[in-house]
């Protein structure tokens, strides 16, 4: 058995958080309730967006790994990352967060810590 909380119970608190700090957090693709990978799309107050999801770190441990495109001024192929992301794993969670220290909170509610 995982120790890992349900994907739809962390989309949850990490929405309540960031909400709850004065941010905007929504799901833009809900994924499998238990068990589906999370993609979180970070920004701050709309700009300097990034993709963010839960993979291994250089020491073995789960950490948050930038992935997908590196221009986030293209906004057609941002969108387009995501939605091929999600048209081949239809349980993937696609969430996005605009707040300062995003990162920091995703980190906190997908990783605990």
């Amino acid at each position: 058995m995982s120790d890992r909380l349900p994907s739809g119970v962390v989309v949850s608190a990490l929405l309540r958080r960031v909400n709850d700090a004065g941010g905007i957090g929504m799901v833009l693709a809900r994924g499998d309730s238990q068990a589906g990978g999370i993609l979180v799309i970070v920004q701050e107050r709309g700009g300097n967006a990034r993709f963010l999801e839960r993979g291994l770190g250089p020491d073995g441990a789960s950490a948050l790994i930038e992935t997908g495109p590196r221009d986030p001024a293209d906004a057609l192929e941002f969108n387009d990352y995501w939605r091929r992301r999600r048209s081949r794993d239809p349980d993937l969670w696609v969430v996005e967060l605009d707040i300062a220290e995003a990162e920091r909170f995703a980190a906190e509610t997908i990783l605990g810590r």
